[in-house]
């Protein structure tokens, strides 16, 4: 399974190797094992673009999800789809919910993931406890080191 990271930060290091691996092992417990997928860490200004682009809300979000699966056409691909996923948003996030920007980073990639597999919390309040239950399963497989309790997102958080 294939993972593709793009990073467009100048003032952030991410370890891409250690969060393509966690990717994978992600894609892998959400059942996603012959599948690719694409990440692009963006800054606040690139992230409140797309949102306004795609989603018409003027403002910043930390995690956007676009997958290819809902696309119109004849073809198929392995391509899972476009996980987007906003740093200074998650570092913001990580700093106020008192754990580190790892933890927050693995957390949406977690929701954008279960995004691309058909999960949608805004759907409706069922659809949105279904997915809190598989990311807080995921989130616990892949990442058992975090000591992060409660929820995986936390309520009022922005996102798609």
């Amino acid at each position: 399974m294939a993972v593709l990271i793009r990073s467009r930060l100048k003032n952030a290091v991410i370890h891409e190797s250690r969060f393509a691996q966690l990717a994978r092992k992600i894609m892998s417990a959400a059942g996603e094992v012959e599948s690719e997928l694409s990440i692009d860490l963006v800054g606040d200004r690139r992230m409140r673009g797309l949102n306004f682009r795609y989603r018409q809300q003027d403002r910043t979000t930390d995690v956007l999800a676009f997958a290819m699966r809902e696309s119109e056409g004849p073809f198929h691909s392995s391509l899972l789809g476009d996980v987007v996923i906003c740093v200074p948003t998650a570092r913001r996030q990580a700093r106020a919910a008192g754990h580190s920007l790892d933890t927050e980073l693995a957390a949406l990639l977690v929701h954008g993931v279960l995004h691309l597999c058909g999960y949608d919390h805004e759907r409706s309040e069922k659809e949105a406890k279904r997915m809190q239950r598989r990311e807080r399963a995921i989130f616990s497989k892949v990442y058992p080191s975090s000591g992060r309790t409660g929820d995986v997102r936390r309520p009022g958080t922005r996102s798609r």
